[in-house]
């Protein structure tokens, strides 16, 4: 097992100090450590020699012999590092716990929102189902009334078949009354009605009396059912109310509808007015870029060229240097140099040579920097072609420094390698001085030699013109690389407000499509409702009808039996009188 130990020493009067691990902390696992309870310690071995108040890391076996050791200021290191990493994870664990808790909590708040809303809408459709359920009862008893008062009518109708064959009867015994009344009259002048015609003609009357049918129970039914009637016209009234409040819910949730669907068209209209103004900005940045892309190619194109012409001017000091023949426009003094004593020559000969090794060393250092610093260049620029935008963004500023850098630098090698050309051309001229009073006189003295200053000067103007255009295209491609970035920011800004518009139109397409829905719904209710009531009036409205028709038939009946009753009556008291006036005689 490891073990984070101090190292102690206690000191002796004779012979050295003996070492001792204080152990301190104990691994428990890659990450996790754990603090030594008490003062615990193990021998040191006899191959260590840290001094005291070392920190050592020690691995002890199960009989707590030390195995291996080393000091633990590496090891320490490493695990302070991963101890940060892990509380660096662990920050950004908890970042993104808080997120998730964040996104949670709203996606709670939303789900509850909607739980509310379903329960609403439930509680709704509940209430319409016990308003239909309610209906649809008072729809059955309705129909069972119905049912009742067809029993009545069908009833009713045979009650009326058989007072009109009561009737009939009636009639053909009145008829037969009348014909016997005029019997009587005819032998009125006796005045004579033996018992066992008026006998007769008393139960004729007594079995036309009782064929009379009663009317009261139809009539007390009748009512009745007049009275169910009215109470549900009352009940149909009711919910035909109900029906109205319903309907003018539906409209005002219509018209809050069709004021939702207003707003969502304006929202999709300034929706597509936003993305056509965001598709011309992104038109724009495409332009802006390859704009950029053209003016950044011009700018290289003319670094290439002053490149070129810097390699021109390179090769021809290369030539003054090399050729004994060119010279760069140095002008020596050789009446004086030849009047110079030889001691005094070769002194100037070897002072010019160090000033000359001198510079030509700052060159050559300064010449390989500018070729290391066009690697870098070079580099940069191949790190752009895979770059991100945000990346890519980076690299062009970091490339347009490099190129400044590559710029001072170059601008301060040219009168450096001029300036080396120089004193190269007059160390020439004073060694072929020096050479000829020596007398090693060569064939390179003959001839002309050709000075190359007006081409170098020529180059010169070049490479300021060049420098000056570079300027400019570098200036014109930092304001089109502002421009470009602004766009961007634009077209990034209006990107971000259009994709949040959008969620929020697709929110709102949602909720009109449930709201279209419920709507839906909701007039598809009423109309059902409607309808309901509308056939249970129209029910109640042909009920009444037959109960008006069957009322106005018992009146006629009644009628009918009171004036039936009313020629019993005459015709028993006619055949009394008859009775009374009989003569003693006919009696006997």
């Amino acid at each position: 097992m490891l073990y984070l130990a101090e190292v102690k020493r206690e000191k002796r009067v004779l012979g050295s100090s003996k070492a001792e691990l204080k152990l301190l902390a104990c691994q428990r696992s890659e990450n996790s450590w754990s603090a030594v309870q008490g003062d615990e310690s193990v021998p040191a071995p006899d191959d260590s020699n840290y001094m005291a108040g070392i920190l050592v890391m020690v691995e002890l076996s199960g009989n707590r012999q030390v195995q291996r050791h080393s000091e633990a200021g590496m090891q320490l290191v490493k695990i302070l590092q991963n101890f940060s990493r892990f509380q660096e994870k662990s920050k950004t664990q908890e970042d993104e716990i808080e997120q998730w808790k964040q996104s949670l909590t709203y996606q709670s708040q939303e789900l509850n929102r909607r739980e509310l809303e379903m329960e609403a809408r439930q509680e709704q459709l509940q209430q319409m189902e016990e308003d239909f359920e309610r209906l649809e009862q008072q729809r059955q008893e309705i129909e069972t009334d119905r049912q009742d008062v067809d029993r009545l009518r069908s009833e009713f109708e045979r009650k009326s078949q058989e007072l009109e064959g009561a009737w009939a009867q009636l009639q053909g015994q009145m008829s037969q009354l009348k014909e016997q009344q005029v019997q009587f009259n005819q032998v009125s002048q006796a005045s004579v009605l033996d018992d066992a015609k008026a006998q007769e003609i008393q139960e004729l009357l007594n079995r036309l009396s009782g064929a009379i049918a009663p009317t009261e129970a139809v009539r007390e039914q009748l009512n009745l059912s007049f009275d169910l009637l009215s109470q549900r016209q009352h009940v149909i009234e009711q919910h035909g109310q109900s029906l109205e409040q319903q309907r003018t819910s539906a409209q005002q949730t219509q018209t809050d509808l069709d004021q939702r669907v207003q707003e969502f068209e304006m929202r999709w209209q300034e929706w597509q007015q936003a993305q056509t103004h965001l598709e011309n900005l992104k038109c724009e940045l495409s332009a802006r870029q390859k704009a950029l892309e053209l003016k950044q190619e011009y700018a290289q194109a003319l670094v290439t060229q002053l490149q070129k012409q810097d390699s021109l001017h390179q090769q021809f000091c290369y030539l003054a240097e090399t050729s004994d023949r060119v010279k760069i426009g140095t002008k020596v003094d050789r009446e004086a140099l030849e009047k110079m004593s030889l001691e005094v020559l070769e002194t100037v000969v070897r002072d010019l040579e160090g000033d000359l090794e001198k510079v030509s060393r700052f060159v050559n250092s300064q010449e390989e920097e500018l070729t290391l610093q066009q690697d870098t260049i070079n580099e940069v620029s191949q790190q752009i072609q895979g770059a991100s935008e945000y990346d890519r963004l980076r690299i062009e500023s970091e490339l347009a420094d490099e190129q400044d850098r590559y710029k001072m630098l170059n601008e301060t090698l040219v009168g450096q390698r001029r300036n080396l050309q120089e004193r190269r051309d007059v160390l020439k001229q004073h060694q072929l001085v020096l050479n000829k009073r020596r007398g090693n006189t060569t064939g390179n003295e003959q001839g002309q030699d050709i000075d190359i200053a007006p081409v170098l000067n020529q180059l010169d103007v070049l490479r300021q013109e060049l420098a000056e255009a570079i300027r400019q295209a570098q200036a014109q491609v930092q304001v089109l690389q502002q421009e470009l970035d602004q766009t961007q920011g634009a077209v990034d800004q209006q990107q971000g407000e259009q994709e949040s518009r959008w969620q929020e139109v697709k929110r709102w397409e949602r909720e009109l499509l449930e709201q279209k829905a419920s709507t839906g719904e909701l007039w598809g209710r009423v109309n059902a409702y409607q309808e309901s009531l509308q056939l249970m009036q129209e029910s109640a409205s042909g009920l009444r009808e037959k109960l008006d028709a069957i009322a106005q038939m018992m009146a006629q009946f009644q009628e009918a039996s009171d004036f039936q009753l009313q020629a019993i009556a005459e015709m028993r008291q006619t055949i009394m009188s008859l009775s009374e006036n009989r003569t003693p005689e006919f009696v006997a």
